[in-house]
């Protein structure tokens, strides 16, 4: 399964926490994070007197870079999920990618033509969060920045997937534990493949504060 949204929407935080939920609760879960590796060559190019990673690079190259980067940590993942026989709770999949290549103003093909082999999750999990609340999460955690204008485009760019009908929609901007409590719900309505729908055992009960 995978969980995408806007940057601020809450996606390693609701990751890792439902990992930790399916693990506990008789279903083997990793965690795993599909980082294309932009905070990183945003800090390289800070420290080299550059704006941001697309200003040290280039818009063309640091896309082709960030579109190799993601399929690498995606297989990596894939592999990983089917040797240890555990779900990949995915945060990030190729979709981010598709976004980030449209909102930079190209086109997403040689992204697709790359990613062609690798499966659609079972689960696709949109955390929609209005863009203002996003970027007030994100500079609530001091590591990064992200303008308004780019978070409503990216919005409006995962929006217009082509693979975005199937995705599951859930309300990203309540309360945290609120986002979480969603989450498991529509894994009991709609349980993963090989996985009978379950109730949390008293341990996976007691990994997050759901009221």
């Amino acid at each position: 399964m995978a969980l995408i949204g806007i940057d601020g929407a809450g996606k390693s935080t609701q990751a890792r926490w439902l990992a930790d939920w399916l693990d506990a609760s008789g279903t083997p879960a990793r965690y795993h994070r599909n980082a294309a590796g932009r905070v990183f060559f945003g800090r390289v190019a800070q420290r080299l007197g550059r704006r941001d990673a697309e200003h040290l690079l280039g818009v063309r190259l640091f896309l082709l870079v960030e579109t190799l980067l993601r399929g690498l940590v995606i297989t990596r993942a894939l592999l990983l999920s089917r040797l240890t026989g555990t779900v990949a709770v995915m945060d990030r999949y190729t979709y981010c990618q598709y976004t980030s290549i449209t909102v930079r103003g190209g086109r997403p093909g040689i992204a697709r033509l790359l990613f062609r082999w690798l499966p659609q999750p079972d689960l696709v999990f949109y955390l929609a969060v209005p863009p203002l609340v996003a970027q007030a999460r994100v500079e609530a955690r001091g590591k990064d920045h992200e303008d308004l204008d780019y978070l409503t485009a990216s919005d409006a760019a995962y929006r217009g997937l082509p693979e975005a009908a199937r995705f599951t929609l859930v309300d990203a901007g309540a309360d945290p534990s609120a986002v979480q409590a969603s989450l498991r719900e529509a894994l009991r309505r709609d349980p993963l493949p090989g996985a009978a729908p379950r109730h949390p055992s008293r341990a996976a009960q007691h990994l997050l504060p759901i009221g």
